[in-house]
């Protein structure tokens, strides 16, 4: 702990939410904590959530690469230059908690459904989203509400996923962020900066049994094998 300045040492010690000030103390005694340590030892399902909790208190932390215990590459997590604090801090300070007002007036003219998987589902369950991550784009006007997004709890989890693995994540450059699926599912060129496309396709209910025959009657490993040979021989 002596190799830091005071002030960082000092913003450190005021966190004391639980999943953030458990990042903190990790990083503190060992020098950096793997998503593999937050899922197996903390019991953090969502590693990059607990990590963003401490960058929101303006503390700055490097996202690098290690050997997990099974040989795979991992995300891997260290204290970043403490002289960023007051960068951080400020921006930080900076957001707001989006209000319920906002969530209403998406609902409104959207509907309430996931922006990325198309599916209805109760209001209650949505939740409000950048769609430019606020660490790259900032805060916004919530007058302004096609710069936000309803995303069901899973989607939100993908999109922080994606988001803080993706390149942009240092550069921050927002018209990156403008042409992306996780930003705007309905006119995108890149998926986190590669040329993909998404075709999400949801079984519900009577459907389920669908979903499982196709792949049956196929032969396939997955539905997503099946319904691209559909349409492939369908373009012929």
């Amino acid at each position: 702990m002596n190799e830091y300045p005071k002030e960082f040492l000092d913003l450190l010690q005021s966190v004391k939410a639980k999943r953030p000030q458990t990042v903190i103390k990790h990083i503190l005694e060992h020098g950096f904590i793997t998503s593999e340590e937050l899922k197996n030892t903390y019991g953090y399902n969502h590693p990059p959530r607990a990590v963003r909790d401490v960058r929101e208190y303006g503390i700055p932390i490097i996202t690098y690469r290690v050997t997990g215990t099974d040989g795979r590459k991992i995300a891997a997590y260290k204290f970043g230059d403490p002289t960023d604090i007051q960068n951080n801090l400020s921006k930080a300070a900076g957001r707001t908690v989006l209000s319920k007002a906002l969530k209403q007036a998406l609902i409104d003219k959207y509907g309430s459904k996931c922006f990325i998987y198309l599916e209805t589902m109760d209001k209650e369950v949505l939740q409000v989203d950048h769609r430019i991550p606020y660490e790259i784009g900032g805060e916004h006007d919530e007058k302004d509400i096609d710069y936000y997004m309803l995303l069901s709890p899973s989607a939100n989890r993908a999109k922080s996923w994606t988001c803080e693995h993706c390149e942009n994540w240092k550069k921050k450059d927002s018209s990156f962020c403008l042409r992306c699926f996780w930003a705007y599912p309905e006119n995108y060129d890149h998926i986190a900066g590669k040329f993909e496309k998404i075709i999400s396709l949801v079984f519900t209910d009577d459907e389920i049994d669908d979903y499982y025959k196709l792949i049956e009657l196929s032969g396939e490993k997955t539905a997503q094998e099946v319904i691209k040979k559909i349409i492939h021989e369908y373009l012929k």
